[in-house]
């Protein structure tokens, strides 16, 4: 059973006005105007006005656009092998593209960042951050949390089944009484 198969086009395509490409977007502008009211003669059967007639005729100009600028890139752009494949190194893009809303306006300093530009008070880094977050404990050799989740390496302790280092606590009754009283006179004001 042999199957037909189609006529293989030319790689060359010509045009009365030439495509202009960027490609660094991968972009073929064909400025060349393209007529839907009357399709070019096709050795197809369909009728010269149907929609599978214009159909092939868009078909055509898509793939001579196509062709164009495969054409382009690799005549034009330089090639690298490596173990993954061919590369081509694409430029920088030419076009600019519009953007669809304006860019917003600069966001006016909240008070703190005022206060904090007139003192010349600047954000902490990470390295500072996570210095002041993590101790060295010398007698476990490691970094451990100084606040938070983990705290000391409690959670690790835990699991060890370690006794907790502050498990007993002397009260200071002076204290305590004191703290009562003022509590008391709190409560009465």
């Amino acid at each position: 059973m042999a199957s037909q198969s189609k006529p293989k086009l030319d790689v060359s395509v010509s045009k009365p006005t030439p495509y202009t490409f960027d490609l660094g977007l991968l972009l073929a502008n064909d400025p060349n105007p393209l007529s839907t009211s009357t399709p070019p003669e096709s050795t197809s059967t369909e009728p010269a006005g149907s929609s599978a007639a214009l159909e092939a005729q868009l078909a055509a100009t898509a793939r001579d656009g196509a062709q164009a600028l495969i054409n382009q890139l690799l005549t034009t752009l330089p090639l690298a092998t490596t173990t993954s494949g061919v590369l081509l190194t694409l430029p920088p893009p030419t076009t600019a593209l519009p953007r669809e809303k304006p860019l917003p306006a600069p966001k006016p300093p909240t008070k703190w960042e005022q206060f904090a530009a007139r003192k010349g008070i600047k954000p902490k880094t990470r390295e500072q951050r996570r210095a002041k977050s993590r101790t060295y404990n010398e007698e476990t050799g490691e970094w451990e949390r100084t606040w938070g989740y983990d705290k000391g390496g409690a959670k690790k302790r835990r699991e060890e089944g370690m006794v907790q280092q502050d498990w007993l606590v002397e009260v200071d009754e002076k204290k305590e009484r004191e703290e009562k009283e003022a509590k008391r006179k709190r409560r009465k004001a």
